[in-house]
């Protein structure tokens, strides 16, 4: 009996004031202040919850095939931004820019059509002795990171940069600078569609010639039966350009019957990404 009296006093519960946790509306040891609120109330406090709701956002709109690495490289690239000592000026706009329009593939329209318009406003932020808006500096700077990240002949993005810059005093349209980046974006994937194309066509950094002639030729006529808006149908022609149109065109070039030179893969690439940056339409 003695000892179940014993076990009952050791398993009674500890008043509320020797639990060493404060009590609700108490300050808490060391002068923390009052007791937080719930759970939710400090994630709403601390920013979280908005953080987390466009983090979501931006995976629902992007659908990335692996959603787990896209949020880790999304939060990193947010932790970094913020942790940026440089103050808020030109450069930390455009590697903010950068990192709106490289989030989501700009086949999903939704999603790009909303980072490219996040970007646009990021480049647009007025400061003390600077206008709002989005000068044809920023705008071209922006275009030339872009296509730096990809591996498009150096030669091609420098004419393609020509073709849709604006001048750098000019106020760049939304329509505009959603186009350059739109372009300069179709234009790395298409260096890198032709650059698996060659890895076809033959083994190492040369092909034959006959080959990759034949190629580009029904690369061409592909690039100029594109129907719907540009540039994004330019990507089109991989689509168009098969297996047995391919086949076909490079059975009749090796049936030909002078012996044919060898190509490199940067002569291919810089001729392939010619075809296309012909067909980009020039901003006036």
């Amino acid at each position: 009996m003695a000892a179940y009296e014993k076990r009952r006093a050791a398993a009674a519960p500890v008043p509320a004031g020797g639990s060493g946790l404060p009590e609700p509306g108490r300050a808490a040891p060391g002068g923390g202040g009052p007791a937080e609120g719930s759970a939710a109330e400090f994630l709403l406090r601390a920013g979280v919850t908005a953080m987390v709701r466009e983090a979501l956002l931006k995976v629902l709109e992007a659908r990335p095939a692996e959603p787990v690495s896209f949020l880790a490289e999304y939060f990193e690239r947010l932790v970094l931004a913020e942790a940026a000592a440089e103050p808020p000026g030109p450069p930390q706009r455009l590697a903010r820019a950068l990192w709106y329009v490289c989030l989501a593939h700009h086949s999903h329209r939704t999603a790009f059509d909303s980072n490219t318009g996040a970007a646009y406003e990021v480049l647009g932020c007025g400061g003390r002795r600077r206008a709002a808006g989005v000068d044809g500096r920023l705008y071209s700077e922006l275009l030339r990171r872009i296509c730096q990240r990809g591996a498009a002949p150096a030669e091609a993005a420098a004419e393609l940069l020509r073709r849709v810059r604006c001048r750098d005093h000019e106020a760049v349209p939304f329509d505009v600078f959603r186009y350059g980046v739109l372009t300069c974006c179709v234009l790395l994937e298409f260096a890198a569609k032709a650059d698996a194309l060659f890895a076809v066509l033959g083994a190492g950094d040369s092909a034959d010639s006959r080959l990759c002639q034949a190629v580009l030729r029904a690369l061409e006529d592909a690039l100029g039966a594109g129907h719907g808006p540009r540039p994004g149908r330019y990507l089109e022609a991989g689509s168009r350009l098969g297996p047995d149109r391919l086949a076909l065109a490079m059975d009749q070039a090796l049936q030909e019957r002078k012996m044919g030179s060898s190509m490199s893969r940067e002569e291919f690439l810089s001729k392939a990404t010619a075809l296309f940056i012909a067909k980009v339409k020039p901003v006036e």
